[in-house]
């Protein structure tokens, strides 16, 4: 091999290696971080998402809403999210895990139904029956310390009346028909109503970002991370959507680079996959 050959070889093995270090290095930050912040053999909320650098996770009271919403069970890492009738939501960069609960077989648990559904689910684990109530667009006041009892909600037209009907029970099946119920008469527009608002300052796991409307959107905040130095708040977001869908934690469109982290400093809108709300939107159980 003649030297000039060799001196011309030597230059194109070298410059490709070159290039291929300077593509490493141009990899965007946001890309590994990404990465970093997803276990994938997490189980729950709090296993499958880390905390950024710097972020330490808000620990939680044991027994409360926040603590059962950071360790709810995931479906694995990679899992589709499914309508009530079996087909396949495509996930155009919507979500990042789904929960490990049921949608039901008819197209109810929608957005605020699935609100109501984690909060409902949580309040009959710890057996405070009648702390479960939830208001009808209508007004009026499906508790669930009623229909155990085997009372029954008889509705006609805006009128709702209760009709014993059923011996007591406090059956989860009997559970799931009365959320039935509720998911039917109730939505958004009446659960922004019996909500109370809250400062984005004040931000808590359990917290929802709602607008109500036909259609309107709600949202939850699943868990909560502080940074130790400044005192940002990122945090987890879930919903079901429309039709009734299985509930999933969304990934955040417009900072991929802490995705599926949402930053609390935000001034203007806050941007989801399929909604947007404002900071004025924030409301509390």
């Amino acid at each position: 091999m003649s030297l000039y050959l060799y001196s011309f070889l030597f230059f194109i093995l070298t410059a490709c290696g070159s290039k291929a270090e300077q593509v490493t290095d141009e990899i965007p930050e946001s890309i590994v971080e990404t990465e970093v912040l997803v276990n994938p053999k997490g189980k729950t909320v709090a296993e499958r998402f880390l905390p950024p650098k710097g972020f330490t996770r808000a620990t939680q009271v044991e027994n409360s809403f926040g603590a059962y919403l950071q360790n709810f069970s995931l479906k694995p890492h990679g899992a589709q999210v499914y309508y009530y009738n079996g087909a396949v939501k495509p996930n155009d960069n919507i979500y990042d895990a789904v929960l490990d609960i049921d949608v039901g077989k008819r197209d109810l648990q929608q957005c605020a139904d699935a609100v109501m559904r984690l909060r409902a689910e949580y309040l009959f684990e710890q057996k405070r029956y009648d702390a479960i109530h939830f208001n009808f667009t209508s007004g009026f006041r499906a508790e669930y310390s009623k229909w155990r009892q085997g009372y029954r909600v008889q509705v006609k037209g805006n009128d709702c009346t209760w009709i014993k009907k059923a011996a007591a029970s406090t059956s989860y099946t009997s559970f799931k028909d009365y959320l039935q119920i509720v998911f039917t008469y109730a939505g958004t527009i009446s659960l922004e109503k019996e909500m109370k608002a809250v400062s984005m300052d004040d931000l808590q796991i359990g917290d929802v970002f709602i607008k109500g409307g036909s259609p309107g959107h709600a949202v939850i905040v699943m868990d909560m991370v502080t940074n130790d130095k400044t005192g940002e708040k990122l945090f987890l977001l879930a919903q079901s959507y429309m039709p009734a869908q299985e509930i999933q934690i969304l990934k955040n469109p417009i900072n991929p680079g802490i995705s599926p982290w949402y930053s609390s400093n935000f001034s203007g809108p806050l941007f989801t996959p399929e909604w947007t709300f404002q900071r004025s939107h924030l409301k509390r159980f």
